[in-house]
């Protein structure tokens, strides 16, 4: 049984992130429209399980198919459509064996890309809101230590409650900002 871990913030997750990036960008080049950090890790202040979330929007996720094998030079083993329609998932593994990275990739119209976004600016704007996830988060680890199944069905109902309130301060925010 696999312990789950949730630790504190660590600003290398930024670097990790940056660094993979390139790597990204290089191989992808004009397919990719936009990387971005998501994800718990991509979030000063909340603790996380150590695993960089990574997004990549494209023009047509079809045409990343055809990347499988560089991204798999690249240590990314895909995970296919996951259910959703568009989307390609990989997950890369460190030298122990340990999944370091998520790679999410979406076609540009892709109503996920706001859910994800509006997700991690919530999270990074609202403290009170973050630090109440970090709490739910440590709970959890502490009551399934060894469960993942738990631990993420423990998280759903709050991480729905984020991303209404998200989506819609989200939209709010970028519709003020392009007003003025």
């Amino acid at each position: 049984m696999e312990r789950l871990q949730v630790v504190p913030y660590d600003s290398i997750w930024q670097h990790l992130f940056l660094e993979e990036k390139k790597h990204l960008q290089s191989l992808l080049k004009e397919h990719s429209i936009n990387i971005e950090h998501i994800g718990s890790t991509a979030i000063p202040g909340l603790s996380a399980k150590p695993i960089i979330d990574i997004l990549i929007v494209v023009k047509d996720s079809k045409a990343i198919d055809a990347f499988t094998q560089e991204l798999s030079a690249l240590g990314y083993e895909s995970k296919g459509e996951r259910g959703v329609i568009g989307n390609r998932y990989f997950k890369k593994y460190d030298n122990y064996g340990e999944v370091s990275h998520h790679l999410h990739i979406y076609d540009e119209d892709s109503p996920h890309i706001l859910r994800l976004l509006s997700f991690r600016d919530y999270l990074r704007t609202f403290n009170g809101e973050r630090e109440r996830y970090s709490r739910l988060k440590h709970d959890l680890v502490v009551d399934y230590p060894g469960d993942s199944d738990e631990y993420y069905k423990g998280k759903d109902s709050m991480i729905k409650e984020f991303e209404k309130k998200a989506e819609k301060w989200y939209l709010k925010s970028n519709d003020i900002a392009t007003n003025h």
